[in-house]
């Protein structure tokens, strides 16, 4: 699949957004990836993920973890799809952490995976969070990376889609200045 059929899959899914919207990261943006729209798409999700499995298939991973929420599905189908196990990260105060039975053994190779990334937030939190544990990253797999300036997690990030979309801080967004009503859809 390339990036134009993954596009397409999100816009089939009415996931691509135009408007005024606050981002998790408490940016503001004229575009926003209504990732649920396609999860709820179990055909598509697999598809998605598949193409994070192939690309990490061959480097050992052990087990597959996310952020809440929508990293819970995508780990859930990536490990699935490789064999493996999966966790996810819950949000405990500013951090993240391992709950309900899951945990990351030290040395036990690790893919982390997101559905969006504009700033990289969530997902260093769950870096964080294995790097607690001294599990080993062996990569970063998301959906669409939507970072408007190239990320260093320190670890190999491939995503399914690279679309840079502008992000403003609340206090330089042209579209409040306009006036335009800013929406929240994500948490």
């Amino acid at each position: 699949m390339n990036e134009n059929e993954v596009l397409n899959i999100f816009k089939d899914a009415g996931a691509l957004l135009e408007g005024h919207f606050l981002l998790t990261s408490g940016l503001h943006s004229p575009v926003y990836w209504e990732k649920f729209r396609v999860l709820q798409f179990p055909k598509s999700t697999s598809r998605l993920c598949e193409l994070i499995a192939q690309h990490y298939r061959d480097q050992n991973i052990q087990v597959v973890a996310g952020p809440t929420t929508g990293g819970v599905i995508l780990a859930f189908e990536i490990a699935k799809q490789l064999g493996i196990r999966s966790a996810f990260a819950e949000k405990d105060g500013n951090t993240r952490v391992f709950r309900r039975g899951f945990t990351i053994e030290p040395g036990e190779r690790v893919l982390i995976v997101d559905d969006i990334l504009t700033t990289g937030g969530s997902v260093v939190e769950v870096i964080n969070a294995v790097n607690k544990l001294n599990g080993d990253i062996i990569g970063i797999g998301v959906l669409v990376d939507r970072s408007d300036q190239k990320l260093d997690l320190g670890a190999p990030l491939f995503s399914c889609l690279r679309s840079a979309a502008k992000t403003y801080k609340p206090d330089e967004c042209p579209l409040c200045s306009k006036g335009l009503p800013l929406v929240r859809l994500g948490g």
